[in-house]
């Protein structure tokens, strides 16, 4: 008796061959897997408020650093308007608003922005938290400073990323500024294609359930883009995640926002205000309406 498989080996090959797939530079957007799903969401939390380390969010020194470089660098004051995109948990706009600032938060994730009110209530601050992706966000408000920090810039697309400056441009005053991180090419230069599978990778980061985690990392040269390709594979489903990172030279970065109606008033290598250095893995911007 001859053996027969108990799958479909045409199928399973074509799903391999999906998974190994190189996509074109940002063809798929896919932050609601991170934010909407409820097990990834509540892991996504716990990154943030590991004070420890380097992943959703800085490190606690290093943030305590940043707020007190903002707050010199932009004078803030009571009377100062800010708007943080990509809020987050809070970490930022908590300590923004405890410096008399009046602040608003906008994130996609409901966990992060419910656990930010629950500190602004016990803290008794008064800031505005809004759940929604920031690429849809609007208001008549004007804001002084406007951040986007954790190199959240870097994942979207060309497109997205132009509406984001024409959102900023429009939502600052007249003497505002933007800050925001970005990945360098040096940063990106240290990077390599590869590709692993494993059995609940991440410790169980991408469900309750036993799952296998196929990561494919591709680099395009050309555009100077990384790509992070998370095929989770569970019993029940199958689903792909792209962590796109847009990666900059010193002349793009700064191209691409006078592109946009922008000057660069300075550059540095973190939003803690360090030096500019051209190999650093970041590059800050502070950037204000020409």
């Amino acid at each position: 008796m001859s053996w027969k498989p108990e799958i479909d080996m045409n199928s399973f090959f074509e799903e391999l061959t999906q998974i190994n797939k190189r996509p074109c530079p940002f063809e798929y957007y896919t932050a609601d897997e991170l934010w909407t799903d409820h097990h990834t969401a509540d892991q996504m939390l716990d990154y943030h408020l590991n004070g420890s380390i380097d992943l959703s969010s800085r490190n606690s020194a290093f943030i305590e650093s940043s707020i007190k470089w903002i707050a010199s660098r932009f004078g803030l004051n009571q009377q100062s308007k800010v708007a943080d995109f990509g809020c987050g948990p809070g970490l930022y706009t908590t300590a923004l608003a405890e410096y008399g600032a009046s602040v608003t938060g906008i994130d996609f994730s409901r966990n992060s922005i419910d656990y930010a009110e629950k500190t602004a209530m016990d803290k008794n601050l008064k800031i505005k938290y809004i759940h929604q992706n920031y690429l849809d966000f609007d208001t008549n408000q004007q804001f002084d400073i406007i951040t986007m920090i954790m190199c959240d810039f870097c994942a979207l697309s060309p497109e997205q990323r132009g509406k984001m400056l024409g959102k900023f441009h429009k939502l600052l005053t007249a003497e505002g500024h933007v800050l925001l991180d970005v990945y360098s090419l040096s940063s990106f230069e240290k990077k390599k294609e590869a590709f692993s599978y494993e059995l609940n990778h991440l410790n169980g980061f991408w469900s309750s359930d036993d799952y296998y985690c196929f990561v494919n990392t591709f680099k395009y040269e050309e555009e100077k883009v990384y790509l992070d390709k998370y095929t989770i594979v569970e019993e029940s489903r199958m689903r792909k995640v792209y962590n796109w990172l847009q990666h900059y030279s010193k002349e793009s970065i700064i191209a691409e926002f006078e592109t946009y109606g922008f000057v660069i008033d300075e550059l540095y290598s973190n939003v803690a205000g360090k030096p500019f250095d051209s190999s650093s893995d970041e590059i800050a911007v502070v950037a204000r309406k020409r």
